[in-house]
């Protein structure tokens, strides 16, 4: 039985939307040393030996034959697509863009269990966060991102592979409510997630020629992060939660990523926040706050 949200859930949340809000980031600033989806290859390949460690210091036991591979292979495959469009999405927007049309994923996500199980069905309250939602991605999509050639095609080309990569997240949160992989551990969710990515991301690393790499300073930092922060804690915290919260609450903080995104992305990669795209910003963010805190803003509106 999955419980609503608590405190522990709460400072949970509010770290891993800090430390995915810095991914973005990180990848964005190190572009010229190694291509953003060679970097998430690595850090998969990295981050799926960090998790077996992990399995075999914990002596966790799996049956083979036990574990659902149709399923655990059909994560994996949503986590290298997520990736792959947001790496090449990020090759031509900005990351304060990539953040925000990324972090849709609870929307998507929330969409896809109301039709999938009885006890994550969307209120009214939630669906008016979801047309508050894309309300919000149409005025951003439209609005320029900063960067090179801020405005042109390129750049709406860079929104679309990002948002279909929030599409491709939340495809994989229902996923993994709907099918066996809810009842394995979370070790051996992630597993099957960043192997089939490191396999994936890195053939097409170099069926396309990113296989540049420049072992600077700042690069090998960020890939020590993203391996150990991103693809191994954040992950196996993440899988944690989803099989003890409610999914939809778990989202009650995730509003909370696009705007560590936006802010860092200003701070450290000198990106202008335009008006229109703080605007629809925005009512992304109050969105998947009517989504995700629909309970307590009712109890709210009730007293």
């Amino acid at each position: 039985m999955y419980k609503n949200i608590d405190r522990q859930a709460v400072a949970a949340m509010t770290m891993l939307c800090l430390v995915w809000s810095m991914q973005q980031i990180g990848l964005k600033a190190t572009a010229h040393d190694a291509s953003p989806i060679l970097q998430i290859a690595l850090r998969s390949g990295i981050g799926a030996m960090l998790v077996a460690l992990f399995m075999l210091y914990r002596r966790e036991k799996t049956s083979l034959a036990a574990l659902p591979w149709r399923a655990g292979v059909g994560a994996g495959l949503l986590f290298a697509l997520e990736y792959l469009l947001l790496g090449t999405g990020l090759r031509f927007t900005s990351a304060a863009h990539g953040v925000v049309f990324l972090y849709t994923a609870p929307l998507f996500a929330a969409v896809g269990l109301h039709f999938s199980l009885r006890s994550e069905r969307l209120k009214p309250l939630q669906w008016l966060g979801i047309v508050l939602a894309f309300a919000g991605v149409a005025i951003t999509f439209f609005t320029p991102a900063s960067g090179p050639q801020p405005g042109d095609a390129s750049s709406w080309f860079g929104d679309a592979l990002c948002l279909l990569a929030g599409a491709a997240w939340g495809a994989t949160t229902v996923l993994v409510r709907c099918s066996g992989l809810a009842k394995v551990s979370a070790a051996q969710t992630s597993i099957f997630q960043l192997a089939v990515a490191f396999v994936i991301l890195l053939g097409a690393a170099l069926m396309t020629g990113q296989t540049t790499f420049h072992a600077t300073p700042l690069l090998m930092a960020n890939l020590l992060f993203q391996s150990v922060i991103v693809s191994f804690l954040s992950l196996l915290l993440w899988f944690a939660l989803l099989r003890r919260y409610l999914a939809s609450g778990l989202g009650a903080f995730s509003f909370l990523t696009p705007l560590f995104g936006v802010a860092l992305g200003a701070w450290l990669l000198n990106e202008k926040i335009n008006p229109g795209f703080l605007a629809g910003a925005l009512f992304v963010i109050a969105g998947i706050v009517c989504v995700s805190c629909h309970a307590w803003l009712a109890s709210r509106c009730a007293r």
